[in-house]
């Protein structure tokens, strides 16, 4: 390589590092902003939650409604009116304020026929069996108020363990099979869940109340890395370039 080569090379070489600084800096600025804009979208999405659980109850016919239209129905409050068929209730594994049980899924029959999977709350482990709350299993007709939840498409996550059918242990909420696993037909079962609200059951059980509403809003954090990100890039080849000339004789 001749010395004009070599030249050429050291002029070409401040050029490429420029270039790469510059597309780093439009990545990482680039990131930071979309992390604003999904802060700004989860702010929305928990205004919109919290609003819905504060707002009146209303029929099921209007969730149901609203299902069928295709409309968000998560966390809407609503009131529904039935028996519960007690010997084929389903147990959610599940920890409530630290403490290990389950979830009592407990069939709604309406006055149509109809089934709707109803949340009734938490029981501590060693009161999974009815008979360990029998004054809990409510007989009469009950007006049931909570909030509505979607049915899950599909097991959320490889991680999750699969249901035990034949113990009644259920890993994550499979509506289909809960109905199925107490011989009642798909046809008839209402395609959501409602978590029952915190009105209190006879000898305390099953504790009603136990929506989490689990949302992560870590998106500020992971803005202000990137943000912090270019900012030292940035100064990292200010310094570089200012050494540089420093160091470069007055020709």
């Amino acid at each position: 390589m001749t010395d004009i080569d070599h030249a050429v090379a050291r002029r070409r070489l401040p050029v490429i590092t420029g270039i790469l600084v510059l597309t780093a800096l439009a990545i990482l600025v680039a990131l930071g902003t979309w992390q604003l804009q999904r802060l700004h979208w989860k702010q929305g999405l928990l205004a919109d939650i919290a609003a819905r659980q504060a707002a009146a109850p209303v029929p099921l016919a209007d969730i149901e409604a609203m299902a069928a239209s295709g409309g968000d129905i998560e966390y809407r409050k609503v009131t529904a009116i039935g028996r519960y068929i007690n010997n084929k209730e389903r147990h959610f594994f599940a920890t409530w304020r630290g403490q290990t049980g389950f979830y009592v899924y407990t069939p709604l029959e309406l006055a149509d026929g109809r089934i709707l999977f109803v949340n009734r709350g938490f029981v501590p482990y060693e009161n999974k069996e009815p008979e360990m709350r029998m004054q809990g299993q409510l007989t009469d007709q009950q007006t049931v108020t909570g909030l509505a939840r979607a049915k899950l498409a599909g097991k959320p996550s490889w991680l999750v363990p699969d249901n035990d059918i034949a113990k009644n242990i259920f890993y994550w909420k499979d509506l289909d099979v809960m109905a199925e696993s107490v011989g009642l037909e798909k046809a008839r079962v209402v395609p959501f869940f409602v978590d029952a609200d915190s009105t209190p059951n006879p000898a305390g059980l099953p504790i009603g109340g136990v929506t989490q509403v689990d949302l992560p809003n870590d998106h500020l954090q992971y803005a202000l890395t990137w943000y912090g990100l270019a900012a030292v890039l940035v100064t990292v080849v200010a310094i570089s370039w200012f050494r540089k000339e420093v160091k470069t004789p007055p020709q």
